[in-house]
């Protein structure tokens, strides 16, 4: 699958079989994401691979919308670090976790596997919720998104499309 194929056929799957992903997999997922562009290469983020179903069921009761990571093989956390930013390029932190979630479902993708992106921050209740379920306590790490992921138990048809309407050329 060529990037021109995987950006055309990503979806957002709400439905999994529950299967596993190998260990393997999940290496070149995350690798995938840390290679993701930087700004000033701070990589200013962090990630959390959830897999214990204790985890997943009080994750899924923060928001209606992360209910999905109870059949998912597992969750990613994408959680965001700005003490990691110095100088010129501080509080670029949104961007580079925005960058290397996309990474995550395309790799995903191109192995694959089904993903949904479930935002988190910068809803207040969504990034304490997934902080006390992860029992992260250092104020540093923020959780920026989640990623239900696993084998596809549907094939969701596209929602998204080209619109000239919103380009316009200087």
């Amino acid at each position: 699958m060529n990037v021109t194929e995987a950006i055309r056929a990503r979806r957002s799957i709400r439905k999994f079989t529950g299967a596993e992903i190998p260990q393997e997999h999940l290496d070149i997922i995350l690798e995938a994401a840390m290679m993701c562009p930087s700004a000033r290469n701070m990589r200013p983020y962090e990630f959390a691979v959830i897999k214990s179903n204790e985890i997943k069921d009080a994750i899924a009761n923060i928001s209606p919308n992360f209910k999905m990571i109870l059949n998912a093989s597992c969750a990613i956390a994408v959680c965001g670090r700005p003490d990691l930013e110095e100088g010129m390029g501080h509080e670029f932190w949104q961007q580079d976790c925005s960058a290397a979630t996309e990474n995550i479902l395309l790799q995903a993708l191109e192995l694959g596997y089904g993903t949904c992106w479930c935002g988190t921050y910068p809803v207040p209740e969504r990034v304490a919720g997934v902080r006390a379920a992860l029992g992260i306590t250092d104020e540093n790490c923020i959780p920026f998104a989640l990623i239900a992921l696993g084998v596809p138990a549907e094939n969701p048809a596209p929602r998204g499309f080209y619109d000239k309407t919103r380009v316009k050329y200087y």
